[in-house]
Protein backbone atom coordinates (compact mmCIF):
# COMPACT_ATOMS: atom_id res chain seq x y z
CA UNK A 1 0.00 0.00 0.00
CA UNK A 2 1.17 3.59 -0.67
CA UNK A 3 2.00 5.42 2.60
CA UNK A 4 0.77 8.67 0.87
CA UNK A 5 -2.77 7.58 -0.07
CA UNK A 6 -2.50 5.50 3.80
CA UNK A 7 -1.89 8.88 5.80
CA UNK A 8 -3.81 10.89 3.92
CA UNK A 9 -6.97 8.46 4.19
CA UNK A 10 -6.46 8.01 8.33
CA UNK A 11 -5.94 11.84 8.31
CA UNK A 12 -9.09 12.96 6.27
CA UNK A 13 -11.29 9.90 8.17
CA UNK A 14 -9.66 10.61 11.31
CA UNK A 15 -9.70 6.55 11.49
CA UNK A 16 -6.57 4.04 11.30
CA UNK A 17 -10.11 2.13 9.83
CA UNK A 18 -9.11 1.01 6.01
CA UNK A 19 -11.76 0.67 3.26
CA UNK A 20 -13.15 -2.50 3.71
CA UNK A 21 -14.89 -4.78 0.56
CA UNK A 22 -16.43 -7.81 1.41
CA UNK A 23 -18.22 -10.25 -0.55
CA UNK A 24 -22.12 -9.26 0.01
CA UNK A 25 -24.10 -8.55 -2.53
CA UNK A 26 -27.52 -6.23 -1.56
CA UNK A 27 -30.15 -7.78 -3.71
CA UNK A 28 -32.03 -4.40 -3.06
CA UNK A 29 -30.62 -0.92 -3.93
CA UNK A 30 -31.37 2.17 -2.10
CA UNK A 31 -31.41 4.85 -5.00
CA UNK A 32 -34.92 5.92 -4.90
CA UNK A 33 -34.44 8.87 -2.87
CA UNK A 34 -30.42 9.66 -4.81
CA UNK A 35 -30.78 12.95 -6.62
CA UNK A 36 -27.84 13.86 -9.23
CA UNK A 37 -28.23 9.81 -9.79
CA UNK A 38 -26.07 8.89 -13.16
CA UNK A 39 -25.99 5.74 -15.18
CA UNK A 40 -23.16 3.94 -16.39
CA UNK A 41 -22.62 0.55 -18.76
CA UNK A 42 -19.72 -1.47 -19.43
CA UNK A 43 -19.46 -3.30 -22.77
CA UNK A 44 -16.07 -5.23 -22.56
CA UNK A 45 -15.72 -6.63 -25.95
CA UNK A 46 -12.27 -5.25 -28.32
CA UNK A 47 -11.12 -6.57 -31.67
CA UNK A 48 -7.90 -6.60 -29.85
CA UNK A 49 -6.44 -5.59 -26.81
CA UNK A 50 -4.03 -2.91 -26.50
CA UNK A 51 -1.50 -3.76 -23.66
CA UNK A 52 -1.37 -0.54 -22.15
CA UNK A 53 -5.05 -0.35 -21.44
CA UNK A 54 -5.97 -0.92 -17.66
CA UNK A 55 -10.26 -1.42 -18.00
CA UNK A 56 -12.39 -4.74 -18.05
CA UNK A 57 -11.83 -6.36 -21.57
CA UNK A 58 -12.30 -9.26 -23.38
CA UNK A 59 -12.18 -9.88 -27.84
CA UNK A 60 -15.00 -10.04 -29.56
CA UNK A 61 -17.09 -12.41 -30.07
CA UNK A 62 -20.44 -12.58 -31.46
CA UNK A 63 -22.45 -15.52 -29.57
CA UNK A 64 -20.46 -14.29 -26.53
CA UNK A 65 -21.65 -10.19 -26.99
CA UNK A 66 -24.99 -11.17 -27.83
CA UNK A 67 -25.23 -13.44 -24.43
CA UNK A 68 -23.61 -11.23 -22.53
CA UNK A 69 -26.05 -8.02 -24.06
CA UNK A 70 -29.13 -10.15 -23.02
CA UNK A 71 -27.69 -10.96 -19.18
CA UNK A 72 -26.73 -6.98 -19.24
CA UNK A 73 -31.05 -6.41 -20.06
CA UNK A 74 -31.88 -8.60 -17.37
CA UNK A 75 -29.31 -6.76 -14.40
CA UNK A 76 -30.75 -2.80 -16.16
CA UNK A 77 -34.77 -4.74 -15.58
CA UNK A 78 -33.73 -6.25 -11.96
CA UNK A 79 -32.54 -2.84 -10.62
CA UNK A 80 -34.69 -0.93 -12.15
CA UNK A 81 -37.74 -2.55 -11.17
CA UNK A 82 -37.14 -1.74 -7.54
CA UNK A 83 -38.29 1.43 -8.01
CA UNK A 84 -42.12 2.67 -8.82
CA UNK A 85 -41.95 4.67 -12.06
CA UNK A 86 -39.63 6.18 -14.05
CA UNK A 87 -36.61 7.28 -11.57
CA UNK A 88 -34.90 10.87 -12.60
CA UNK A 89 -31.09 10.72 -13.62
CA UNK A 90 -28.84 12.81 -15.14
CA UNK A 91 -26.77 11.48 -18.12
CA UNK A 92 -26.08 7.72 -18.87
CA UNK A 93 -22.41 6.78 -20.03
CA UNK A 94 -21.27 3.52 -22.34
CA UNK A 95 -17.83 2.78 -21.93
CA UNK A 96 -15.90 -0.82 -22.53
CA UNK A 97 -14.01 -2.00 -24.39
CA UNK A 98 -15.48 -0.98 -27.63
CA UNK A 99 -19.43 -0.38 -27.34
CA UNK A 100 -19.80 -0.11 -31.18
CA UNK A 101 -18.73 -3.92 -31.82
CA UNK A 102 -22.60 -4.30 -29.99
CA UNK A 103 -24.02 -1.28 -31.56
CA UNK A 104 -27.09 -3.17 -33.28
CA UNK A 105 -28.50 -3.67 -29.97
CA UNK A 106 -27.40 -0.67 -27.95
CA UNK A 107 -31.00 0.65 -28.88
CA UNK A 108 -32.29 -2.44 -27.03
CA UNK A 109 -30.18 -1.34 -23.84
CA UNK A 110 -31.30 2.19 -23.86
CA UNK A 111 -35.01 0.90 -24.44
CA UNK A 112 -34.50 -1.03 -21.18
CA UNK A 113 -32.77 1.39 -18.89
CA UNK A 114 -35.70 3.77 -20.35
CA UNK A 115 -39.06 1.85 -18.86
CA UNK A 116 -37.02 2.45 -15.84
CA UNK A 117 -35.21 5.99 -15.96
CA UNK A 118 -35.67 9.14 -17.07
CA UNK A 119 -32.49 10.81 -18.73
CA UNK A 120 -31.81 14.65 -18.30
CA UNK A 121 -28.40 14.90 -19.90
CA UNK A 122 -27.97 13.43 -22.70
CA UNK A 123 -25.97 9.66 -23.50
CA UNK A 124 -22.57 9.43 -24.08
CA UNK A 125 -20.81 6.48 -25.90
CA UNK A 126 -16.65 5.87 -25.72
CA UNK A 127 -15.67 4.71 -29.61
CA UNK A 128 -12.94 3.90 -31.29
CA UNK A 129 -11.06 5.75 -33.69
CA UNK A 130 -12.18 2.36 -36.40
CA UNK A 131 -15.71 2.82 -35.63
CA UNK A 132 -16.40 6.54 -36.54
CA UNK A 133 -17.79 5.97 -39.27
CA UNK A 134 -21.25 7.11 -41.03
CA UNK A 135 -23.10 4.01 -40.53
CA UNK A 136 -22.01 3.45 -37.04
CA UNK A 137 -22.87 7.08 -36.34
CA UNK A 138 -26.22 7.08 -38.04
CA UNK A 139 -26.94 3.85 -35.61
CA UNK A 140 -25.93 5.59 -32.83
CA UNK A 141 -27.91 8.72 -33.72
CA UNK A 142 -30.80 6.62 -34.09
CA UNK A 143 -30.56 5.18 -30.61
CA UNK A 144 -30.53 8.33 -29.06
CA UNK A 145 -27.07 8.87 -28.71
CA UNK A 146 -26.28 12.45 -28.17
CA UNK A 147 -22.11 12.51 -27.17
CA UNK A 148 -19.53 10.46 -28.22
CA UNK A 149 -15.79 10.24 -26.94
CA UNK A 150 -13.19 9.22 -29.32
CA UNK A 151 -10.03 7.39 -28.06
CA UNK A 152 -7.85 8.34 -30.62
CA UNK A 153 -4.73 8.61 -27.87
CA UNK A 154 -2.51 10.66 -30.08
CA UNK A 155 -2.85 11.14 -34.03
CA UNK A 156 1.36 11.14 -34.23
CA UNK A 157 2.47 7.53 -35.91
CA UNK A 158 5.47 7.60 -33.36
CA UNK A 159 3.19 7.66 -30.70
CA UNK A 160 0.87 5.48 -31.71
CA UNK A 161 3.50 3.05 -32.52
CA UNK A 162 4.50 3.23 -28.85
CA UNK A 163 1.02 1.86 -27.55
CA UNK A 164 0.34 -0.36 -29.88
CA UNK A 165 -2.30 1.18 -32.38
CA UNK A 166 -2.86 2.23 -35.80
CA UNK A 167 -2.58 4.96 -37.50
CA UNK A 168 -5.69 7.32 -37.34
CA UNK A 169 -6.78 9.67 -40.02
CA UNK A 170 -7.53 13.07 -38.38
CA UNK A 171 -9.24 13.73 -42.13
CA UNK A 172 -11.63 10.38 -42.21
CA UNK A 173 -12.70 10.86 -38.92
CA UNK A 174 -13.49 14.83 -39.97
CA UNK A 175 -15.73 13.62 -43.11
CA UNK A 176 -17.53 11.35 -41.20
CA UNK A 177 -18.44 13.70 -37.96
CA UNK A 178 -19.15 16.02 -40.79
CA UNK A 179 -22.27 14.07 -41.66
CA UNK A 180 -23.37 12.69 -38.39
CA UNK A 181 -22.92 15.83 -35.91
CA UNK A 182 -23.63 15.17 -32.32
CA UNK A 183 -23.95 17.66 -29.27
CA UNK A 184 -20.42 16.77 -27.58
CA UNK A 185 -17.79 15.02 -29.57
CA UNK A 186 -14.53 14.78 -27.64
CA UNK A 187 -11.08 13.15 -28.20
CA UNK A 188 -9.03 11.43 -25.97
CA UNK A 189 -5.47 11.96 -25.65
CA UNK A 190 -3.00 10.25 -23.72
CA UNK A 191 0.19 12.27 -21.92
CA UNK A 192 3.56 11.79 -20.26
CA UNK A 193 4.71 9.31 -23.12
CA UNK A 194 7.94 8.46 -23.48
CA UNK A 195 9.98 11.49 -25.67
CA UNK A 196 6.69 13.34 -25.76
CA UNK A 197 6.79 17.61 -26.05
CA UNK A 198 4.42 20.19 -25.76
CA UNK A 199 4.69 20.83 -29.16
CA UNK A 200 3.46 16.89 -29.63
CA UNK A 201 0.47 17.56 -27.61
CA UNK A 202 -0.65 20.97 -28.92
CA UNK A 203 -0.59 19.55 -32.58
CA UNK A 204 -2.86 16.58 -31.19
CA UNK A 205 -4.75 19.19 -29.91
CA UNK A 206 -5.36 21.16 -32.82
CA UNK A 207 -5.82 18.50 -34.64
CA UNK A 208 -8.76 17.91 -32.98
CA UNK A 209 -10.58 20.72 -32.77
CA UNK A 210 -9.57 21.10 -36.18
CA UNK A 211 -11.66 18.04 -37.41
CA UNK A 212 -14.91 17.42 -35.58
CA UNK A 213 -13.92 17.91 -32.53
CA UNK A 214 -15.28 20.30 -29.27
CA UNK A 215 -13.88 18.83 -26.50
CA UNK A 216 -11.20 17.12 -25.68
CA UNK A 217 -9.86 15.12 -22.71
CA UNK A 218 -5.75 14.72 -22.06
CA UNK A 219 -4.97 11.65 -19.60
CA UNK A 220 -1.84 11.11 -18.05
CA UNK A 221 -0.36 7.68 -18.76
CA UNK A 222 -0.33 5.34 -15.42
CA UNK A 223 1.54 2.17 -15.47
CA UNK A 224 -0.64 -0.33 -14.13
CA UNK A 225 0.87 -3.51 -12.52
CA UNK A 226 -1.52 -6.25 -14.16
CA UNK A 227 -0.99 -4.93 -17.80
CA UNK A 228 1.70 -5.35 -19.85
CA UNK A 229 2.64 -2.40 -21.00
CA UNK A 230 6.71 -1.65 -21.21
CA UNK A 231 6.37 2.02 -21.48
CA UNK A 232 8.61 4.06 -18.88
CA UNK A 233 7.11 6.49 -16.78
CA UNK A 234 7.91 10.39 -17.90
CA UNK A 235 9.54 11.79 -14.54
CA UNK A 236 7.20 14.07 -12.44
CA UNK A 237 9.13 17.24 -13.24
CA UNK A 238 9.06 17.21 -16.80
CA UNK A 239 5.27 16.13 -16.64
CA UNK A 240 4.41 18.91 -14.08
CA UNK A 241 5.94 21.13 -17.36
CA UNK A 242 4.10 19.51 -19.82
CA UNK A 243 0.66 19.45 -17.43
CA UNK A 244 1.30 23.40 -17.06
CA UNK A 245 2.33 24.25 -20.59
CA UNK A 246 -1.45 22.80 -22.12
CA UNK A 247 -2.94 24.38 -19.46
CA UNK A 248 -1.85 27.28 -19.79
CA UNK A 249 -2.17 26.57 -23.55
CA UNK A 250 -5.79 26.07 -23.87
CA UNK A 251 -6.75 28.58 -21.76
CA UNK A 252 -5.34 31.05 -23.61
CA UNK A 253 -7.20 29.72 -26.46
CA UNK A 254 -10.12 30.42 -24.74
CA UNK A 255 -11.09 26.77 -24.09
CA UNK A 256 -13.02 26.22 -20.75
CA UNK A 257 -11.34 23.79 -18.45
CA UNK A 258 -14.47 21.40 -17.40
CA UNK A 259 -11.73 19.27 -15.04
CA UNK A 260 -8.63 18.41 -14.56
CA UNK A 261 -7.79 17.04 -17.91
CA UNK A 262 -10.25 17.99 -20.11
CA UNK A 263 -10.98 21.56 -21.88
CA UNK A 264 -14.14 22.52 -24.09
CA UNK A 265 -14.51 25.00 -27.12
CA UNK A 266 -17.19 26.38 -25.14
CA UNK A 267 -19.38 25.38 -21.70
CA UNK A 268 -21.77 23.67 -23.39
CA UNK A 269 -19.71 20.96 -24.11
CA UNK A 270 -18.88 18.16 -22.06
CA UNK A 271 -18.12 14.65 -21.28
CA UNK A 272 -17.32 12.63 -18.03
CA UNK A 273 -18.80 9.75 -16.98
CA UNK A 274 -16.87 10.22 -13.09
CA UNK A 275 -18.39 13.68 -11.69
CA UNK A 276 -21.47 12.31 -10.42
CA UNK A 277 -22.71 12.44 -6.52
CA UNK A 278 -24.44 8.95 -7.53
CA UNK A 279 -24.72 6.63 -9.96
CA UNK A 280 -25.92 2.53 -10.54
CA UNK A 281 -23.41 0.53 -12.98
CA UNK A 282 -24.38 -2.15 -15.14
CA UNK A 283 -22.04 -4.97 -16.14
CA UNK A 284 -18.85 -6.55 -15.73
CA UNK A 285 -16.71 -4.44 -13.54
CA UNK A 286 -19.08 -1.56 -13.26
CA UNK A 287 -18.96 -0.08 -9.95
CA UNK A 288 -22.66 1.38 -8.24
CA UNK A 289 -21.85 4.78 -5.98
CA UNK A 290 -24.85 5.67 -3.44
CA UNK A 291 -25.06 7.37 -0.43
CA UNK A 292 -23.91 4.15 1.97
CA UNK A 293 -21.93 2.30 -0.52
CA UNK A 294 -19.98 1.77 -2.92
CA UNK A 295 -19.75 -1.70 -5.20
CA UNK A 296 -18.44 -3.62 -8.29
CA UNK A 297 -19.64 -6.13 -10.13
CA UNK A 298 -17.63 -9.41 -11.22
CA UNK A 299 -15.11 -8.51 -14.04
CA UNK A 300 -15.75 -12.35 -15.57
CA UNK A 301 -18.31 -12.18 -18.55
CA UNK A 302 -18.84 -15.78 -17.54
CA UNK A 303 -19.55 -15.48 -14.16
CA UNK A 304 -21.36 -12.24 -14.65
CA UNK A 305 -23.37 -14.44 -16.64
CA UNK A 306 -24.45 -16.89 -15.29
CA UNK A 307 -25.06 -14.69 -12.41
CA UNK A 308 -27.27 -12.44 -14.06
CA UNK A 309 -29.01 -15.30 -15.62
CA UNK A 310 -29.97 -16.64 -11.99
CA UNK A 311 -31.45 -13.79 -10.95
CA UNK A 312 -28.82 -12.51 -8.70
CA UNK A 313 -27.42 -9.11 -9.17
CA UNK A 314 -23.65 -9.38 -10.25
CA UNK A 315 -21.73 -7.82 -6.94
CA UNK A 316 -18.17 -9.11 -6.61
CA UNK A 317 -17.26 -6.89 -3.75
CA UNK A 318 -19.13 -3.76 -1.25
CA UNK A 319 -17.54 -1.12 1.13
CA UNK A 320 -20.21 0.32 3.43
CA UNK A 321 -19.12 3.48 4.14
CA UNK A 322 -18.64 5.07 7.12
CA UNK A 323 -19.57 8.85 6.96
CA UNK A 324 -15.80 10.53 6.53
CA UNK A 325 -15.06 7.41 4.06
CA UNK A 326 -18.00 9.07 2.18
CA UNK A 327 -17.14 12.88 2.07
CA UNK A 328 -13.73 11.62 1.24
CA UNK A 329 -15.02 10.32 -1.72
CA UNK A 330 -16.97 12.81 -2.38
CA UNK A 331 -14.81 15.45 -2.27
CA UNK A 332 -11.86 13.52 -4.05
CA UNK A 333 -13.98 13.48 -7.11
CA UNK A 334 -15.88 16.42 -7.33
CA UNK A 335 -12.42 18.04 -6.76
CA UNK A 336 -11.69 16.22 -10.43
CA UNK A 337 -14.60 18.57 -11.79
CA UNK A 338 -11.83 21.75 -10.19
CA UNK A 339 -14.28 23.09 -7.76
CA UNK A 340 -16.24 22.51 -4.85
CA UNK A 341 -19.25 24.20 -3.77
CA UNK A 342 -19.78 24.01 -0.12
CA UNK A 343 -23.38 24.26 -0.09
CA UNK A 344 -23.73 21.09 -2.25
CA UNK A 345 -21.37 19.76 0.01
CA UNK A 346 -23.92 20.32 3.18
CA UNK A 347 -27.27 19.66 0.65
CA UNK A 348 -25.42 16.40 1.10
CA UNK A 349 -24.30 15.44 4.23
CA UNK A 350 -26.73 18.07 6.28
CA UNK A 351 -23.02 19.46 7.93
CA UNK A 352 -21.08 22.33 6.80
CA UNK A 353 -17.78 21.78 4.74
CA UNK A 354 -15.81 24.36 7.00
CA UNK A 355 -16.82 22.28 9.98
CA UNK A 356 -16.23 19.10 8.74
CA UNK A 357 -12.63 20.28 6.56
CA UNK A 358 -11.84 23.95 7.39
CA UNK A 359 -8.43 23.44 8.36
CA UNK A 360 -7.72 21.45 5.45
CA UNK A 361 -8.95 23.99 3.09
CA UNK A 362 -7.16 26.73 4.92
CA UNK A 363 -3.84 24.58 4.24
CA UNK A 364 -4.61 24.26 1.04
CA UNK A 365 -5.68 28.19 0.33
CA UNK A 366 -2.20 28.52 1.65
CA UNK A 367 0.31 26.07 -0.67
CA UNK A 368 -1.77 27.78 -3.31
CA UNK A 369 -3.56 24.66 -4.35
CA UNK A 370 -7.09 26.27 -4.00
CA UNK A 371 -8.89 29.94 -4.48
CA UNK A 372 -12.05 30.69 -3.39
CA UNK A 373 -14.20 32.88 -5.69
CA UNK A 374 -18.00 33.40 -5.39
CA UNK A 375 -18.13 31.28 -2.41
CA UNK A 376 -16.72 28.28 -4.10
CA UNK A 377 -13.35 26.56 -3.92
CA UNK A 378 -11.70 26.54 -7.16
CA UNK A 379 -8.44 24.33 -8.10
CA UNK A 380 -5.15 26.71 -9.33
CA UNK A 381 -2.91 25.46 -11.55
CA UNK A 382 -0.64 23.94 -9.34
CA UNK A 383 -3.51 22.12 -7.53
CA UNK A 384 -4.13 20.62 -10.54
CA UNK A 385 -0.93 19.40 -11.16
CA UNK A 386 -0.91 17.90 -7.38
CA UNK A 387 -4.15 16.36 -7.40
CA UNK A 388 -3.04 14.79 -10.58
CA UNK A 389 0.21 13.36 -8.61
CA UNK A 390 -2.06 12.74 -5.47
CA UNK A 391 -4.46 10.68 -8.17
CA UNK A 392 -1.32 8.77 -9.14
CA UNK A 393 -0.51 7.87 -5.88
CA UNK A 394 -4.36 6.98 -5.10
CA UNK A 395 -4.86 4.54 -8.53
CA UNK A 396 -1.73 2.58 -8.13
CA UNK A 397 -2.25 2.25 -4.11
CA UNK A 398 -6.40 1.35 -4.81
CA UNK A 399 -7.03 0.90 -8.27
CA UNK A 400 -4.08 -1.32 -9.28
CA UNK A 401 -4.72 -3.53 -6.45
CA UNK A 402 -8.56 -4.34 -6.76
CA UNK A 403 -8.28 -4.54 -10.16
CA UNK A 404 -5.64 -7.19 -10.53
CA UNK A 405 -7.43 -9.22 -7.85
CA UNK A 406 -10.72 -8.89 -9.55
CA UNK A 407 -9.28 -9.76 -12.68
CA UNK A 408 -8.05 -13.18 -11.78
CA UNK A 409 -10.81 -13.93 -9.12
CA UNK A 410 -15.06 -13.46 -9.63
CA UNK A 411 -15.82 -13.04 -6.18
CA UNK A 412 -13.21 -12.15 -4.01
CA UNK A 413 -13.84 -13.18 -0.05
CA UNK A 414 -12.84 -9.80 1.36
CA UNK A 415 -10.29 -7.06 0.18
CA UNK A 416 -8.73 -4.15 2.48
CA UNK A 417 -7.23 -0.35 1.05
Amino acid sequence: MSLPTTLTRMWLTRSVQPFRFYNEADQQLRFSHCENLGLYVHIPFCRSICNFCPYCKVVYSKDLCNRYIDALIREIHLVGSQHPGKKAVTSLYFGGGSPALAANRLSEIIAALQEHFTVSQGIGVELHPADVTPPVLRTLKAAGVTKISIGVQSFQPKFQKILGRSDTNAETLRKALARMPFETVSMDFIFALPGQTFRDLRADIDTAFRNGANHVAIYPFIDFTFTESTIPAMPRRQKRTLLDAITRYCTHRGYVRTSIWTFAKNGQANYSSMTRDNFLGFGCSATTLLRDQFKINTFSVPEYCRQVDAGFLPTALTLRFTARQRMVYYLFWTAYSTQVDPRAFERFFGVPLSKVYGAELQLARLLGFIKKENSIWHMTPRGAFYYHHYENFYTLAYIDKMWGILRREAFPEQLEL
